[in-house]
């Protein structure tokens, strides 16, 4: 059998040069039967031999009743049923290639997505100890939500899992991004819906949330990661990738290291859809929803009677408030960075938000100014108590009672 580059020259020299078959034998020094067989044949030279059977070919009609009555039998109950002592490797390849004909085929589609059309959303909560201030140290969850059409990936670390945060958090990569999605996937997080009697119902925030910007929001069947897989491939990405090897000073160290890392990671090829993100990204955003110019409450918004001690509970945190408040209604409104009071449209209080649970934020000058109306009205108590008011004579009551003195 000749080489394929013997084969390659042979050709050359009959069909380019038109060399007779003896010179080319001559000068190759091969057979001139194979030289003349050469030319003639399109095929390449390939060494074939035929198959000499298989200790497995006697058994296989019975391998054959078998998978038609079960299909899915494994190829260890084969062996059992049919007596197998020799090796089950060489069953086990005869299996494989018999039992699609018994079984039918389930292919899975690949799925796409138009520019625009959807983003899939998580919560991830990476395995370090990130410090929270007062001695405290969690595992904060991470907002992350990738573009089904772009890939473009983006994360935000929040204070809680709660509805407000979560509004918060997705106004503030939808902003970062400058579209919204039109079709947003979820699980069935609680703090943006649950399930009743079988069907997605989304929360009241939520779902107000949805309306101000015009999308749809799909909750995925419970125990079906694979509905969206993109961020569950993004959350193994950023706990791969982005962790290892950072130590972070606060949440907010971490979202900054977070930023800077996801403007590299964005710029990276991806291979899946053979560009990188960035690429992507202008028509992905042209096809979105554009953001709507007011939208409602974002955040934790309460509305309450200040009482007497002046503090107001956000979560499990006691934030003050100016005492001039005291039993007058405020309203206090939270984003992911500060928490603002106002009472009847006046500024009463303003707070850096407190990432540590069980805490009591005071601004110095609340506490001054409790002080200063405490002691205003000790003054007032005291005044009151030094009035001058009649005093009865004792031994009139012993004349009304017929008492004689002793």
């Amino acid at each position: 059998m000749i080489t394929v580059e013997d084969w390659a020259e042979i050709r050359r020299l009959r069909r380019s040069e038109n060399m007779p078959i003896q010179a080319i034998a001559r000068r190759m020094g091969i057979a001139r039967n194979t030289v003349k067989r050469a030319p003639a044949s399109d095929q390449v030279p390939k060494y074939h031999r035929e198959p000499s059977g298989s200790i497995v070919d006697a058994c296989e009609p019975r391998i054959r009743e078998l998978l038609a009555q079960w299909p899915d039998m494994p190829a260890t109950v084969i062996a059992e049923r049919i007596g197998w002592d020799r090796s089950i490797t060489v069953l086990r390849d005869r299996v494989r290639r018999l039992r699609p004909q018994f079984k039918p085929a389930d292919p899975v589609s690949r799925t796409a997505y138009g520019p625009g059309e959807v983003a899939q959303c998580d919560l991830w909560f990476p395995p370090a100890d990130i410090p929270l201030g007062a001695g405290q140290s969690g595992h904060p969850p991470v907002l992350v939500m990738v573009s089904g059409y772009s890939r473009w990936l983006m994360a935000r670390m929040l204070p809680s899992r709660q509805a407000p945060d979560l509004v918060a958090g997705h106004w503030e990569l939808l902003k970062g991004l400058g579209a919204a999605p039109k079709t947003l996937v979820w699980d069935n997080e609680p703090g943006i819906g649950r399930r009743v009697a079988g069907r997605p119902r989304l929360g009241e925030e939520f779902a107000a949330f949805r309306g101000a910007l015009g999308i749809r929001v799909i909750q995925c069947r419970p125990r079906d990661p694979e509905a969206k897989g993109l961020v569950e491939r993004a959350n193994g990405y950023l706990e791969t990738s982005f962790l290892p090897g950072r130590e972070f000073a606060s949440p907010h160290d971490f979202n900054a290291q977070l930023s800077a890392w996801l403007a590299k990671a964005n710029r990276r090829f991806h291979r899946r859809i053979e560009c990188r993100p960035e690429q992507r990204l202008a028509a992905d955003t042209a096809a979105m929803a554009e953001l709507p110019p007011t939208l409602p409450a974002i955040g934790w918004r309460i509305c309450l009677r200040l009482p007497r001690d002046h503090y107001v509970r956000l979560g499990t945190v006691d934030y003050s408030v100016h005492p001039r408040a005291v039993g007058r209604r405020i309203q206090v409104a939270a984003d992911l960075e500060r928490v603002r009071i106002t009472c009847e449209g006046e500024p009463v209080g303003e707070h850096e938000r407190c990432w540590a649970a069980h805490q009591t934020i005071t601004d110095p000058a609340h506490a001054a100014a409790a002080a200063l109306m405490r002691r205003a009205a000790a003054r007032g108590r005291g005044a009151a108590v030094g009035v001058q008011v009649e005093q009865r004579d004792l031994a009139s009551y012993d004349r009304l009672l017929g008492a004689k003195g002793a």
